[in-house]
């Protein structure tokens, strides 16, 4: 027998004035799972986390953490759940050990297990060294892990993680990945929304994309790579005054139109699974117009491109509908 969802959405509604942020919709995360939620500029993910989390009610429609309903069991629901913001929000003022100790005391945890969770995270991030330290001193890497650390401080079996590597640089965000993927190993649900496509590709077991309130699509990476047409060519012509000749050229290859990037020049064009046929006549067309090319590459899509073939735009991370002024709290109230 299956077990039940551990996030379980049907119909859910939300709107701004006359902006709707989520237009009803319906999906669940199976325990133990790592859930990418991603859309682009107003899509609706940080609407769908705050509800999730308890911090916004619902227009309509039904949410359930851990079989708790997040409007009418609110209370049930934070003791499972843990969410990390876009913005990181400790107490820069107090030292790293201070800001975990608060949190455990928030949880109504004995002081002695306080300590003991504290001392556990500290060293699971490397931050025992800093541990004593006011956090205004602490690298952007080492704020991110320790905002991380005051999310487990309560051990929740369900983590939110809200655009979690916004900012950091590629070291601090590689912890991040690593950080997250022990956590899956453990059992933790994790759904995390995020705007680098590259981070969905490698954390994310299953991807959620949303557009304009609405699922249009759900499934693995690879099942939604598939869908936007199979492997993608792409060239860059030398002579930047002859790309639109270049994109004739090519244009109708495998019944498909391609696409320039203004910003760097590069075309592209789904070529279905012709594969090697593909580029052998991509460069027969190139060669017979004159046009001089580099780069000739031959890959499987990206997420980036899923975005392209579903919405007809990039993703992008900001939302719609208005915004707390502030920090974004670290976790959810916890009740007293």
């Amino acid at each position: 027998m299956s077990s039940p969802p551990a996030i379980l959405v049907e119909g859910l509604r939300k709107s701004f004035g006359s902006v709707q942020a989520l237009s009803g919709i319906d999906f669940q995360v199976a325990p133990g799972s790592v859930i990418g939620l991603l859309g682009p500029n107003g899509a609706g993910k940080t609407t769908a986390v705050r509800i999730l989390t308890t911090l916004l009610r619902p227009d309509g429609g039904r949410a359930l953490v851990e079989g708790y309903d997040v409007v009418h069991q609110a209370a049930q629901v934070r003791r499972f759940i843990g969410l990390a913001g876009q913005a990181t929000a400790i107490q820069i003022e107090l030292t790293g050990r201070e800001n975990l100790e608060i949190i455990g005391r928030l949880h109504h945890l004995p002081r002695d297990e306080v300590r003991r969770r504290t001392v556990r995270l500290l060293e699971r991030f490397e931050l025992m060294d800093a541990a004593d330290r006011p956090a205004r001193t602490f690298s952007g890497g080492m704020q991110r892990r320790l905002d991380l650390a005051a999310t487990l401080i309560g051990e929740p079996t369900v983590l939110f993680l809200d655009e979690p590597t916004t900012g950091l640089d590629p070291r601090a965000r590689n912890g991040t990945w690593e950080i997250v993927r022990e956590l899956a190993a453990e059992g933790t649900t994790i759904l995390l929304t995020t705007q680098y496509m590259d981070e969905a590709d490698a954390l994310a077991g299953g991807i959620i994309v949303i557009d304009h309130g609405r699922v249009i699509a759900e499934g693995t990476p690879d099942e939604l790579k598939d869908r936007a047409g199979g492997d993608v060519l792409e060239f860059t012509v030398s002579d930047r005054t002859r790309s639109a000749d270049a994109l004739r050229a090519v244009a109708g290859l495998n019944g498909a139109e391609p696409s320039a990037d203004e910003a760097s020049g590069r075309i592209r064009i789904n070529v279905g699974g012709q594969g090697s046929r593909a580029v052998v006549e991509a460069v027969r067309r190139l060669d017979a117009a004159g046009i001089e090319t580099e780069g000739v590459s031959l890959r499987r899509p990206s997420l980036d491109d899923v975005f392209l073939a579903l919405t007809g735009h990039q993703a992008e991370h900001e939302e719609r509908g208005p915004r707390r002024r502030g920090r974004t709290p670290q976790q959810p109230p916890v009740e007293a």
